[in-house]
């Protein structure tokens, strides 16, 4: 099947112009032109040629001011029961393909058609008319995990606009009130004819490769910072995200392994903490969720008090968020609206989501925690790379706290926190020791 269709012609165009197009794209000169009031019939000498012509043609070529469109002219008999497919990413599973046909019906033949180009491109031939003429708009549906689809869609929908432009299909994402914490996929449809959907779905599974991609390197670089917890068990990334083992040392030497059971959480008392988060204002809606639903699970799973401190005042950019809980909770809970508001678009797709974090700490530890010359809050910030920031001049509340700042990503956030409390601890362990060694020594004294 050699003859094309090109359709969209202005009719000044002639014979001669279509045949000096073809040699200036270094396709074979057609055997045969027929012209016609606004399109044209061509013959060419075998079926790659014939692909070749489409592909580089069709939509592609403005001639005499008008873009022209280049197909398969199909006998009559045929028509309606035999289409092509072309354009299928060297990816495409058959069996996805397969399924996709006999959505619509009795497949009685698919043949492949070998071509020098990269992509696939294939014949199908339907029991009936009426199946056939079904596939020219078909709902294709992926599903994507919700960590990874705020960047497929981009800032302001973007990256999503983008595909349905470049494919010609329709796209969208299921609702976000279909999310559980126990269900966290979305489902992406893709509409339009089978060669459009098969493109749309090559750029959109090169998007979600590139923030699963992205999402595995956050991961390895941070995940040595608190050895021993198991990153994936909490929940916080996209569901399967292996965790791969930081690399050996100088000389090939290998990092110390935990010991088994080891958990960086129970070597302190599990006290309740409580942090200070602070989010966009925009964020808030979503945080919380219709009818509260995210919030209630998120407090759910993490196992923490989550609440939303009320606006100091209408045009506030940040909300406070009030997050009590042991370690592990803090850990999954503040994970979580981390990964929120990265999922959600609040911050761009190669953007780190950095927040700014309060925990109230003991006067009396204040002046541990920036040492000497601001020694220790120096090395606190090189080592987790998160901004602390302990306030001068601040008055203490009631409980005689004082607040420090924390700044950064979640990892730098986390690791921040882990050593300020441990500061706190040994200030607390101290002072006990000093009481205790206060009461005894009188019974010793002579």
């Amino acid at each position: 099947m050699n003859k094309l269709y090109v359709g969209n012609l202005s009719p000044s165009v002639t014979v001669e112009d279509l045949k000096q197009l073809f040699g200036e794209r270094k396709l074979p000169v057609a055997d045969q032109v027929l012209l016609k009031s606004g399109y044209a019939f061509v013959d060419f000498p075998d079926q790659n040629s014939a692909i070749k012509a489409i592909e580089t043609l069709s939509g592609k070529v403005e001639l005499h001011g008008k873009v022209i469109e280049v197909d398969y002219s199909v006998p009559k008999k045929l028509r309606s029961r035999k289409i092509q497919i072309r354009n299928i990413p060297p990816h495409l599973q058959w069996e996805v393909l397969d399924g996709l046909l006999a959505q619509y019906g009795t497949v009685e033949n698919v043949e492949q058609v070998n071509t020098d180009t990269e992509t696939a491109v294939v014949n199908v031939t339907y029991a009936t008319k009426e199946e056939a003429k079904e596939t020219e708009d078909i709902p294709l549906k992926i599903l994507a995990h919700n960590s990874l689809v705020g960047r497929l869609i981009g800032k302001e929908g973007r990256n999503l606009k983008k595909i349905e432009e470049e494919t010609g299909t329709k796209i969208t994402i299921s609702s976000l009130q279909d999310l559980t914490i126990y269900n966290p996929e979305r489902t992406i449809t893709v509409k339009g004819s089978l060669e459009a959907c098969c493109k749309a779905e090559a750029e959109i599974t090169k998007k979600l490769r590139e923030a699963y991609e992205n999402d595995i390197a956050a991961i390895n670089q941070q995940a040595n910072l608190i050895p021993g917890l198991n990153l994936n068990a909490l929940g916080i990334f996209s569901s399967g995200l292996p965790v791969l083992p930081p690399a050996a040392g100088p000389r090939g030497a290998v990092p110390p392994v935990a010991p088994a059971g080891y958990n960086p959480f129970l070597q302190q008392a599990q006290e309740q903490e409580v942090v200070y988060l602070f989010i966009p204002t925009q964020a808030v809606g979503a945080l919380i969720g219709k009818k509260g639903q995210h919030i209630k699970q998120l407090a759910h799973f993490a196992g923490a008090s989550i609440k939303i401190a009320p606006a100091e005042s209408p045009d506030v950019t940040e909300r406070m968020v009030i997050i009590t809980g042991t370690p592990e909770a803090q850990f999954k809970a503040q994970g979580r609206i981390f990964g929120k508001l990265k999922e959600e678009n609040f911050f761009s797709a190669k953007e780190e989501v950095k927040l700014e974090t309060h925990i109230k700490v003991p006067s009396t530890a204040a002046g541990r925690v920036i040492g000497k010359g601001g020694k220790t809050v120096n090395e606190l910030q090189n080592l987790t790379s998160a901004e602390v920031i302990v306030p001068r001049d601040q008055t203490p509340d009631e409980n005689d706290e004082v607040f420090v700042k924390i700044s950064g990503h979640f990892f730098a956030s986390q690791t921040a926190q882990r050593k300020i409390r441990e500061i706190i601890q040994q200030v607390k362990q101290q002072e006990q020791k000093h009481q205790q060694g206060a009461a005894v020594s009188p019974h010793h004294s002579k």
